[in-house]
């Protein structure tokens, strides 16, 4: 088993070097030039889509526009904005935080590409759902079956990992060491809530997480924001360690600006997700009238997560200077942070933080697997097959050690991203003409509300 997991280790390592992070940050470069700018000239346009209220709610889809992005950012949103932006400024030190909102910035427009090419290239499945994602654009649009084929498999079963027992094993973890509660009695209450939830398909997915992700999210950034205006003249103090080491070459872990650099842009795509091809599946279910909208939607998940989320929990722990203490774990630096500034009451916002975003994960994943595992097996009796299975995962991710599948799951996300930014690249053209319509669209509606 020990060399088994220096195999994996090995394979992971490789896979997420150096250019499979250029090929994912160049696709968002490549798509930020060709479209413009588009995530920052169209970012306030985007926002107001999101809390609109006036969108066409005759269009196809199963779900709302905002569940579509809730659904997305329940899955995105989870141990990487807590631990992993940690374990970014251990690795890398506090400049890894710039180069994570480098990463998003041009993350925002790969994400838009993924959902705009998502919503093109959907098709209703035999029990009357939306079906897209990358498997369907890649088939559809670039006409590479094989490529589909391989993103399905890698998307079925990385579900099982990354998106399931990993985060109810962190979940587990805080709330033993937290509130002294076993894991077992954890994964007995995962496992039942994720059943209730997951059972229900996306239609009860995105219920529920119309309403758990606005909550969740407003909990921690209150937190953070708390913490800010308690120090607020530790600030510009953080935003200056931060630029200062993103281009000093000091890190934590004693490595070269490269070390900043790496560590940042790989957190970030972690945990925003953008470029792997999972949201787009999310989206692809939204009821919307233009591809192109539903993309400018999908993009403010990267805005949230990263430039939100992940900065709260990177401006907290710079700001606190504990990230210096060499003998803390990535997930204990955290919780030193919030607990250096809150006292006991850090511990405990840390922890109901991770058990929100980690429980979320679980739901959104859960809808990525299975629509992964319905490309590749189109009978639709036995989607109940793959739904109970991940749900007996909860529980046994909650019990076990989970270090091979962590490393596995890594593995297969890396694999899930070739494919997909293959198929942007080679569909960038697509992407561009539904971003012209789009823009139109916006200028009519712009041009009537004023008639009004």
């Amino acid at each position: 088993m020990e060399k088994l997991n220096e195999f994996l280790g090995s394979v992971s390592t490789f896979l997420w070097g150096i250019p499979l992070l250029v090929l994912i940050v160049g696709t968002g470069i490549y798509l930020t030039v060709r479209l413009g700018i588009l995530q920052l000239r169209l970012l306030p346009a985007a926002l107001k889509q999101v809390f609109s209220k006036n969108h066409d709610k005759s269009a196809e889809g199963d779900i709302s526009q905002f569940q579509a992005l809730t659904t997305a950012l329940a899955a995105t949103v989870g141990t990487g904005n807590i631990v992993g932006v940690a374990t970014a400024i251990v690795l890398g030190g506090p400049g890894a935080v710039f180069w994570m909102w480098v990463s998003a910035f041009f993350g925002m427009a790969t994400k838009y590409g993924e959902a705009v090419l998502a919503v093109k290239y959907r098709v209703k499945d035999a029990n009357g759902e939306m079906a897209g994602g990358p498997m369907y654009y890649l088939e559809h649009g670039l006409k590479q079956k094989w490529l589909a084929v391989l993103f399905a498999i890698f998307g079925a079963i990385a579900a099982f990992g990354i998106g399931n027992g990993t985060q109810s094993n962190s979940v587990a973890g805080v709330v033993n060491a937290t509130f002294g509660i076993d894991n077992w009695i954890t994964g007995i209450v995962l496992t039942v809530f994720a059943a209730l939830v997951i059972l229900g398909g996306i239609k009860s997915i995105g219920k529920v997480t119309a309403i758990f992700v606005p909550v969740m999210a407003i909990f921690y950034v209150a937190a953070g924001l708390i913490v800010m205006v308690m120090n607020v003249t530790a600030i510009p103090e953080a935003f200056a360690t931060i630029f200062k080491m993103a281009f000093s070459g000091e890190a934590a872990a004693g490595g070269a600006i490269g070390a900043a650099i790496r560590y940042g842009i790989a957190r970030g795509v972690f945990s925003n997700e953008a470029g792997l091809g999972s949201a787009p599946i999310a989206a692809a279910a939204a009821k919307t009238d233009l591809a192109g909208r539903q993309g400018l939607i999908s993009m403010t998940q990267v805005f949230f997560d990263t430039f939100v989320i992940c900065s709260i929990t990177g401006i907290t722990i710079v700001m606190s200077g504990i990230y210096t203490d060499k003998s803390l774990a990535a997930n204990e630096i955290t919780t030193g942070a919030f607990g250096h500034f809150l006292g006991d009451l850090g511990p405990i916002v840390v922890a109901i933080g991770l058990i929100f975003f980690a429980s979320s994960t679980i739901i959104g994943w859960a809808y990525y697997g299975e629509k992964c595992f319905q490309y590749l097996f189109k009978n639709p009796s036995l989607l109940i097959v793959y739904r109970i299975a991940f749900v007996l995962m909860v529980f046994v991710g909650s019990v076990i050690s989970l270090d091979l599948i962590w490393t596995f799951s890594d593995i297969t996300n890396a694999l899930m991203a070739i494919p997909n930014l293959i198929g942007l690249l080679g569909l960038s053209g697509v992407i561009i003409y539904e971003t012209k319509k789009i823009q139109e669209k916006l200028k009519e509606e712009k041009e009537a509300s004023k008639s009004i």
